[in-house]
């Protein structure tokens, strides 16, 4: 399965998250907005993303929650008929949750840089590092920990859970 280094921050200064981000990838980044439905499973994560005006995938991924670089195996799915799936999936497994948000990507390197607007959360940083054939877990840690260094990301901002965590908490607390 291809795998990732991942980290995920909350943000207090979103302007100077996004200028750094600009500056890094030299790029305006892509924004896309999407839609996370989460579905119950008994082994790692499933969710379907639909993206408005772009290519839904239906992504099943497993990581351990814990703070600073995490280490993400996933698979992905492209999706022609979302709407049906997602019928499917709820009668099927039942929803767990879902996670709208505005995201800007940038690239830098092999990090995919998100700059997200959770709904219902507020701002939030993401990297993910693509790992390449044979680099090993701990590379694409020394990668994302210097990319957190050159945005400015503090070690008391990184959480240890995903945006659907975050959301159940919040309804539950």
């Amino acid at each position: 399965m291809p795998s990732n280094v991942e980290i995920k921050a909350r943000v207090t200064n979103m302007a100077e998250l996004t200028k750094r981000a600009k500056e890094l990838s030299g790029t305006e980044g892509e924004l896309l907005q999407q839609e996370d439905t989460f579905f119950f499973c008994q082994n790692g994560r499933l969710k379907l993303r639909i993206v408005q005006g772009g290519q839904s995938e239906l992504i099943f991924y497993n990581r351990p929650d814990q703070a600073g670089p995490k280490l993400s195996e996933f698979h992905k799915t492209s999706i022609t008929d979302s709407e049906n799936l997602k019928k499917a999936l709820s009668l099927a497994l039942g929803v767990r949750g879902e996670v709208r948000k505005t995201r800007y990507l940038y690239m830098v390197g092999q990090t995919r840089v998100h700059v997200d607007q959770v709904d219902n959360l507020g701002n939030f940083m993401e990297l993910e590092v693509n790992l390449e054939n044979g680099q090993s877990p701990e590379e694409g840690q020394a990668i994302a920990n210097d990319l957190m260094q050159k945005l400015g990301v503090k070690e008391q901002d990184l959480l240890t859970c995903a945006y659907m965590d975050l959301l159940l908490k919040e309804k539950s607390g």
